[in-house]
């Protein structure tokens, strides 16, 4: 029977006129095969129909037909579960304004710019990847689809479209996106921190570790190991040139974040206009000149350490945005509303009397206090002299392999004039001394040539035609008496005892002259 069929119509134009029940075959094959029996080919014709539906009933993928004028004609199961509407509430109605009436957006989709019609048009096969149906519930899922036109002796009758929702991969191709997005951040983040230790390695330091045996730097450096382990904020106090870069250094390398960066801000060395910038960084177009995105040193210091050296020269307008940071975790980028959260420890710097600079309105006390956890003295070289012929030998040796020296002797009276004097410009004046006597030595024993003066340069006093200021006077007592003291000032053996003042007034003078305690 299947064969007497197939002599008849093709397989694609039978399946087709069957299931939208156009043709009646029947009457065709009692006219052309009268010797062939009704019931027979009936029954061939029910199991071909129901072979069919039961093939539309198993496809996972959506399928529905279109009559020519875009109404339904069939829905299988998979189509109705995906769209939620009972076959019968589509059969006969059209399919653009019940599944694909809107974009995406919600935006109105006519008719005439649908792919699916199309195919009634030019009767080509129309594949679409991202467009949406919608479900009687009112909400929409994203789909792909193939709409093929159904031709009947050479003209279009219909379409039948397969559907498919596409939604896990949707969603795996935004996770992706995402995914892409981080890595993207991560890396530009990441060639933002090259960049920065790129820069750093560049720099010259001082000194690359510290050098000292004194009882002075001993102390600090217990303090260094106890607070290192922590994520309490501190506070380096001290001169120009005592090496407060060094001992955050130090904070940092011995600390659970020394395989993060520390990144260093020199807050005086920065124009006003640019220091928030540089901070908490600005978007493309954020001000004239922000000519791409910048992240801010805050940002590259996340899960790290940042160093804030010179904190005191900080603009009033910023110590507030610092404070929120230091407070909450929290900024924004220039340019951008979004609030990011970073996980940052900093470490501040400065010579400055803050104390005063509150006194004068220059400083905000609350930061202070939000800064001022854990403080640290960087002290005076002054203050260590034993440390003095351990500093020499070693610029000595650093110094030498610089210039092309070897420097192997320092004599007596040489390192007899650098223990006296007192060194106003610490271990960066010491360093810069060392340079230039290497640099000036003939043979490889140090000379200094006429760089440090015979006696204690900052006494004045030493020199017949100069005459120092009550100021220095004042101020040179008081170290003098804080020398004998070991630095104490109050109590029995303290500084204020020897010169007659009362502990408190002591230190009031001692901040007014900027002389830092011990």
């Amino acid at each position: 029977m299947s064969k007497i069929i197939k002599e008849t119509f093709s397989e694609n134009t039978f399946n087709n006129e069957v299931v939208k029940g156009t043709i009646n075959v029947l009457d065709i094959f009692e006219k052309k095969y009268s010797h062939v029996k009704i019931k027979e080919m009936s029954d061939e014709i029910s199991k071909l129909k129901t072979r069919n539906e039961l093939i539309l009933n198993a496809a996972g993928e959506g399928i529905y037909g279109l009559d020519s004028k875009g109404n339904t004609t069939f829905v299988n199961p998979a189509a109705a579960e995906m769209i939620g509407w009972n076959p019968e509430e589509l059969l006969g109605k059209s399919q653009h304004k019940i599944l694909h009436h809107s974009r995406a957006d919600g935006s109105h989709y006519p008719n005439t710019e649908c792919p699916i019609y199309a195919a009634f048009k030019d009767g080509k096969v129309h594949v679409v990847k991202d467009e949406v149906f919608w479900r009687k519930d009112g909400s929409s899922f994203p789909v792909e689809y193939v709409s093929t036109p159904i031709w009947e002796k050479g003209k279009l009758v219909g379409a039948v479209v397969v559907f498919r929702d596409v939604t896990k991969e949707k969603e795996a191709e935004e996770a992706l996106k995402q995914a892409y997005s981080e890595v993207e951040k991560l890396k530009n983040q990441l060639e933002q921190e090259n960049i920065y230790l790129q820069e750093e390695i560049k720099e010259e330091y001082n000194f690359t570790e510290i050098i000292g045996k004194s009882n002075t730097i001993k102390k600090v450096l217990k303090k260094v190991e106890q607070v290192a382990q922590t994520s309490s904020t501190v506070l380096i106090l001290g001169e120009t040139g005592t090496g407060k870069e060094l001992l955050a250094r130090a904070v940092h390398n011995n600390s659970s974040r020394k395989d993060r960066p520390l990144v260093k801000v020199n807050c005086s060395a920065l124009p006003a206009n640019l220091i928030e910038s540089e901070l908490f960084g600005h978007e493309k177009g954020a001000f004239t000149g922000a000519i791409s995105q910048k992240i801010g040193r805050f940002e590259l210091a996340n899960g790290g350490t940042i160093f804030l050296d010179e904190i005191g020269d900080l603009p009033l307008g910023l110590q507030a945005k610092l404070l929120r940071v230091l407070q909450e975790g929290e900024f924004e980028r220039l340019g951008n509303p979004k609030t990011m959260k970073v996980d940052v420890r900093v470490i501040a710097a400065t010579n400055r009397d803050l104390e005063t600079a509150i006194e004068k309105g220059d400083f905000r006390e609350d930061l202070f206090y939000r800064l001022n956890v854990f403080p640290l003295h960087s002290p005076a070289l002054r203050e260590r002299k034993e440390d003095i012929p351990l500093l020499v030998n070693y610029f000595c040796d650093k110094l030498g392999v610089k210039v092309g020296k070897n420097i192997k002797s320092v004599s007596k009276k040489v390192m007899g004039r650098l223990v006296e004097y007192n060194w106003p410009g610490n271990v960066r004046e010491l360093e810069n001394i060392i340079e230039r006597a290497v640099i000036i030595s003939e043979t490889t024993t140090l000379q200094l040539g006429d760089w440090v003066p015979k006696s204690k340069t900052n006494d004045k006093l030493s020199d017949s035609n100069e005459v120092a200021t009550l100021e220095e006077l004042e101020k040179n007592h008081i170290l003098k008496a804080l020398e004998l003291t070991g630095g104490r000032v109050s109590g029995d053996k303290g500084a204020a005892k020897i010169l007659g003042l009362n502990s408190s007034t002591l230190e009031s003078r001692m901040r007014k002259l900027g002389i830092s305690k011990r």
